[in-house]
């Protein structure tokens, strides 16, 4: 369910500055590109413009400086470690020296003013003094100033870098109880973790609809498996057998509408599309090799899969409309799990190496391949987020499989709190929030 907030006032957003008296330049982040550029941010304390600070205001602050913390472009500078300390008297641009921040090499500041009205955040490119962006936020509470924080997050890192951010996005996951394995969501920065699933068994392979508003997995129960949905706005959960057979495994939705899902009907194992009552209209991918793990684009035109067709599983894609399909991964003998990026550019995946399961991702434009984890362990179950900028997985690097995020480029990876138990099995709900 998507939160909501009510935003009294969106103040100008803009993203032209400054950067000398003579010369007009963007200060952008492109978060896409070979490169990445570093930019220096200062937090500044929050500011009562009538009557006392709220409690809450260190809540909103420390809310928004960890979910910046993930943002591998980004680097807060501490407030106390500027010369002469809090360079404002208020939250307006001419209320700040913006001096002493330029000669640090500070790129940006944020102001956050508190009222009667509720709360008003900033953010200024420190060498042309223009706002990057400002938002007005009315009827704040301590109920829902996290979500505050977050949606401001995400609104400021679209400003800087022209893509959604991820703090509201939910992953669900596979976590190990015990003997069992139920599914969880949870939000990338540990918050609000939820099981879904009670049914005990093995609860594998969990995937969001477009929309976000159910989950698919396999239900491994004591005589067979079962497809199982997961309605969001209900909580109820429906297990479906009907002509699905045996196995039914790495079930995944198709944007065009549809489920996909790897079926074993006639003795190998086959993608098959689902109708809208979950049983099956035909066969997308159909071999007599083990055909599995489908990913599909925002359009729905592209799917990826893994196959053993060249006798070792390997990543393929497919054009739903004309049918071809072509082989993706050349190197390496056991490439599996393939997640394609919202856009259709990207394919993550894991590769088996000498030194245990890596996650690769392969540009679909250049065919180049990047190598994004580096262990130690194994590094398995890549999945993209909304902005195909981030990619989560799950790891045994600390001994127990946990779930970590990392970047397209490889940035160092950060863990990803989901509780005690083994968790793995990552799945992104990429729904434009």
């Amino acid at each position: 369910m998507k939160r909501l907030i009510t935003i009294c006032a969106a103040l100008a957003m803009t993203l032209v500055l400054a950067a000398a008296a003579t010369a007009q330049e963007t200060l952008t982040v492109d978060i896409f590109g070979p490169g990445q550029r570093k930019v220096n941010m200062v937090i500044l304390p929050p500011r009562a413009l009538q009557d006392d600070l709220p409690p809450m205001a260190q809540t909103f602050e420390q809310t928004v400086e960890n979910n910046l913390s993930y943002l591998p472009f980004l680097e807060e500078t501490p407030m106390d470690q500027l010369l002469g300390g809090d360079p404002s008297t208020g939250v307006k641009s001419t209320e700040i020296d913006f001096r002493p921040l330029q000669l640090a090499k500070i790129d940006l500041v944020m102001t956050s003013g508190w009222n009667s009205n509720g709360l008003e955040v900033r953010v200024y490119d420190t060498f042309g003094r223009r706002m990057i962006i400002g938002k007005a936020y009315g009827r704040v509470t301590q109920d829902n100033i996290v979500d505050i924080a977050d949606r401001f997050s995400s609104a400021f890192v679209d400003a800087l870098t022209g893509k959604k951010a991820f703090f509201d996005s939910p992953l669900a996951f596979v976590r190990q109880l015990g003997k069992s394995k139920e599914i969880y969501t949870v939000l990338p920065q540990g918050r609000e973790l939820t099981r879904i699933t009670t049914m005990g068994g093995f609860n594998l392979g969990p995937a969001w609809s477009p929309d976000g508003s159910r989950l698919a997995f396999t239900h491994i129960g004591e005589k067979s498996h079962y497809l199982g949905v997961y309605e969001k706005n209900t909580g109820k959960t429906e297990l479906y057998t009907d002509k699905l057979g045996q196995s039914v495994i790495s079930p995944e939705f198709m944007p065009g509408g549809g489920l996909a899902v790897t079926l074993n009907r006639h003795g190998h194992a086959d993608i098959y599309k689902l109708d809208s009552a979950f049983k099956p209209q035909r066969a997308l991918v159909k071999s007599s090799f083990i055909d599995v793990s489908p990913s599909f684009d925002r359009t729905g035109r592209h799917m990826v899969f893994t196959s053993g067709r060249a006798g070792n599983p390997h990543i393929y894609m497919m054009d739903l409309q004309t049918g071809k399909i072509r082989r993706i991964t050349l190197d390496g003998t056991y490439n599996t799990h393939p997640c394609l990026s919202p856009d259709g550019r990207y394919i993550a995946y894991n590769r088996r190496t000498g030194s245990g399961h890596r996650i690769f991702v392969h540009d679909l434009e250049t065919s180049r391949e990047r190598q994004v984890s580096f262990g130690p362990g194994s590094d398995e179950y890549p999945a993209f987020g909304p902005d195909g900028y981030f990619i989560a997985f799950a790891s045994n690097r600390s001994g127990q499989y946990r779930l970590y995020l990392t970047t397209r480029h490889g940035d160092a990876a950060k863990m990803i709190k989901t509780g005690s138990g083994a968790a793995f099995a990552p799945a992104w709900d990429t729904a434009l929030q």
